[in-house]
């Protein structure tokens, strides 16, 4: 039995992402036959008791197709205006497509703001059981007529590891236009290899991957490490695959090897961690020193305000802020008790003398071990 054989178990719940080289066709729009083949391949699971949610790229490049726009426009409100009249092509082919087999499909629009707010994020997360129960396949898609850059997820690989770990998933299954991660870009170098097998948070993987991306997308294979990383916070095992590759889904979950398989070798955060660290944007900074960065680094105990040197940024109490070594290297995050002005008059200062500083004394921390994650 291989490595790759070994992490394989029953499947209940997949994340499918799919980008937009694979959506689309090269000034033609949606890639119609495609769509109703991973449709039915997503029946097949689906029929096979594996409760399976779909994360779609190519709003953008069929809004273009259907507005004659030769490539992806620069302006934020003309980017909208092809990911709103694109997003109508989009869901109305896989609505189509999964038709043909009686079922019916929903789409769901999220922001980086649905997942940063506690309420919003479970909500998305009821939504998505309910539609599941209903026996519907969930298609998602970042909400790009709203989103800006403040609230964007980035490419849809990070958002489809972010919904892997709101779902829960057990695997999240990225198609694509390569057959897997190879050692550098096949395309470029000839002599590239596939990496069949690793854990996710190999760092000799971020050698091989590159930046390059196509015309109207915004990943490439830099962001798929970034999200299987990501997925292996839930003890999500992540695929990458070409999508061209007759039944790939059937397979995969079959156990063929075929692409890339990064597997989750930690532990899963429980679920109010993993809602802290799938955060993408904080409100601040706490600067530690030495030993304070060394014990929460190694020990992942609580962040006392003895320890800290700096705070950068303005938060209220509550709000999700970064630790950083003296160095600017990330540590973890987690949700502050303190305000930023009151956070910087405790720099330095034992737990005890927090009442005489500020005339009250909420915690003895400034992120308890309970809210903070490390990365």
């Amino acid at each position: 039995m291989t490595s790759r054989q070994a992490m394989l178990r029953p499947w209940n719940r997949v994340v499918v992402k799919i980008g937009s080289a694979q959506v689309t066709e090269p000034g033609l729009g949606l890639a119609h036959q495609r769509i109703t083949a991973w449709c039915a391949q997503i029946e097949a699971l689906t029929q096979a008791g594996i409760e399976v949610l779909l994360v779609s790229s190519g709003a953008v490049a069929e809004g273009c197709h259907r507005l004659g726009l030769a490539k992806r426009p620069s302006i934020l409100a003309e980017l909208q205006a092809a990911a709103a009249v694109g997003q109508m092509g989009l869901i109305q082919a896989y609505e189509a497509a999964f038709a043909e087999h009686d079922r019916h499909t929903a789409l769901v629009l999220l922001t980086g703001e649905d997942l940063s707010d506690r309420q919003r994020y479970l909500n998305a997360r009821g939504a998505i059981h309910a539609l599941w129960k209903l026996g519907v396949v969930p298609v998602i898609n970042e909400n790009d007529t709203v989103a800006t850059d403040e609230i964007r997820f980035g490419d849809n690989d990070t958002l489809a590891a972010l919904v892997a770990n709101l779902v829960h998933a057990d695997a999240l299954i990225i198609l694509t236009d390569q057959g897997g991660l190879h050692t550098g870009d096949p395309r470029q170098q000839s002599d590239a290899k596939l990496v069949d097998y690793a854990e996710a948070n190999d760092p000799t993987l971020d050698a091989y991957v590159a930046t390059g991306v196509g015309g109207f997308g915004r990943g490439g294979m830099l962001t798929k490490l970034r999200a299987a990383r990501l997925a292996a916070r839930v003890g999500a095992h992540t695929f990458i695959a070409s999508g061209s590759q007759p039944d790939v889904l059937p397979k995969l979950m079959a156990g063929v090897e075929l692409g890339t398989m990064l597997t989750a070798s930690e532990a899963p955060l429980d679920a109010r961690k993993r809602w802290i660290a799938d955060q993408l944007q904080a409100a601040g900074d706490l600067i530690l020193d030495d030993g304070a960065a060394l014990a929460v680094a190694k020990r992942g105990v609580s962040l006392l305000p003895v320890g800290v040197t700096g705070v950068q940024g303005e938060f209220d109490r509550g709000d999700l802020v970064r630790l950083l070594d003296g160095n600017g290297r990330l540590l973890g995050q987690g949700l502050v008790n303190y305000t930023s002005a009151d956070a910087r008059r405790l720099l330095g200062a034992a737990s005890s003398a927090i009442e005489a500083k500020l005339g009250y004394r909420n915690e003895d921390e400034l992120v308890h071990c309970d809210n903070l994650v490390l990365l």
